[in-house]
């Protein structure tokens, strides 16, 4: 569902009246703290556009911290279940009283992504973020730690030397992982091709330069593709990997370092029992690795198409981002917070998973 959510579908989906849904929208008469925070997550999912002022109003009546999140891909199911993971962690007993504030930025354009970071950013006590590497989104960050916001990059860094710290997996580990796994599982040498969803995120770029590393190191004798670029689109990643299918019938590797990984699946599913042209058997098997454990994905492994899925532990993610996040807030204004200029990493191992342990 889009913005056009009503007010009747905000109180169906929070299990609430319509009325109740006008007050917490219009602060007309109090509501349970709890009911509130259900109506706004309600409005959150279904994209109501009222969602955020409920969340401003709420925090104006009580003493509760803003957390704010911007995230990709609305409709993505990785997205969404990262986005559930994020609210539970901030709502988890234990941690300050506060609200999360869940922005899905779909936008390609790097100015327009920058605008709507410093947007959220600047009505937050702290902001976690995924984007891309481009000198306007390093400058909205640079511009919230100025104003005494502090930024984290989830799931790919930023180069960004102001952000508060990086959450999320350590690409390096993962690209080595995947370049072991297809080195070791492949019938014999050959050819292998690795796929990004863009240059510019950061953690994609380790995870591609870490596989060719351990190859050049390791087992010289696979040969690197040239890397390929889905966008993260299906449909674009599905085109591009029958495309190389027929320009390499010998291929015997395939690496997804971003999204796009159903479309690949798709691709591998269709040409699996077909034959390269003057061949006399089915295609080879490709040994397959890719990221997240969608529904997708695990019908892949099921079926032996994937081989390896690395897996990113979001809610250890939340958890950690979250904890970090409050800390920063506890120590704002403080001598050690003013002498403390440089980020932290927590880069947190992949999950593996193969078809034998789903």
């Amino acid at each position: 569902m889009t913005g056009r959510a009503t007010l009747n579908d905000v109180a169906a989906a929070a299990g609430v009246s319509s009325a109740t849904v006008d007050r917490v929208l219009n602060s007309r008469l109090p509501v349970k703290e709890a009911t509130a925070l259900r109506v706004i997550e309600a409005a959150e999912r279904l994209g109501h556009h009222g969602a955020r002022l409920m969340r401003e109003r709420l925090r104006e009546h009580t003493e509760l911290r803003s957390l704010g999140f911007c995230l990709q891909k609305r409709h993505a199911a990785f997205y969404r279940a990262f986005a559930d993971d994020l609210n539970a962690a901030v709502a988890a007993p234990g941690q300050p009283r506060a609200v999360s504030v869940i922005e899905y930025i779909d936008a390609l354009e790097p100015g327009e992504i920058a605008r709507r970071i410093l947007a959220v950013g600047r009505e937050v006590d702290a902001l976690a973020l995924v984007a891309i590497e481009h000198p306007h989104v390093t400058e909205a960050v640079r511009t919230l730690h100025a104003e005494g916001r502090p930024c984290w990059t989830l799931l790919s860094d930023l180069s960004v030397p102001e952000r508060a710290g990086y959450v999320g997996v350590d690409g390096r580990k993962s690209g080595r992982t995947a370049a072991w796994t297809i080195s070791r599982l492949a019938r014999a040498p050959g050819p292998v091709a690795v796929f990004v969803g863009s240059y510019r995120y950061l953690g994609q770029e380790a995870c591609e330069m870490s596989f060719r590393a351990y190859l050049r190191e390791h087992a010289p004798q696979f040969r690197v593709l040239d890397t390929l670029v889905n966008l993260e689109d299906d449909q674009m990643a599905y085109e591009a990997t029958l495309d190389l299918l027929r320009r390499e019938p010998g291929l015997v590797g395939l690496y997804a370092a971003g999204g796009g990984v159903a479309g690949m699946i798709r691709a591998l599913r269709e040409e699996a029992s077909l034959r390269p042209p003057g061949a006399t058997a089915p295609r080879p098997h490709i040994v397959t690795v890719c990221n997240e454990l969608t529904p997708e994905h695990r019908a892949g492994l099921v079926d032996g198409l994937v081989d390896l899925v690395l897996g990113t532990p979001t809610p250890r993610i939340a958890r950690t981002v979250v904890a970090a996040m409050h800390a920063a807030i506890d120590r704002r204004g403080t001598p050690a917070a003013a002498n403390h200029p440089l980020a932290v990493q927590m880069s947190l191992p992949a999950d593996l998973y193969v078809a034998e342990n789903l």
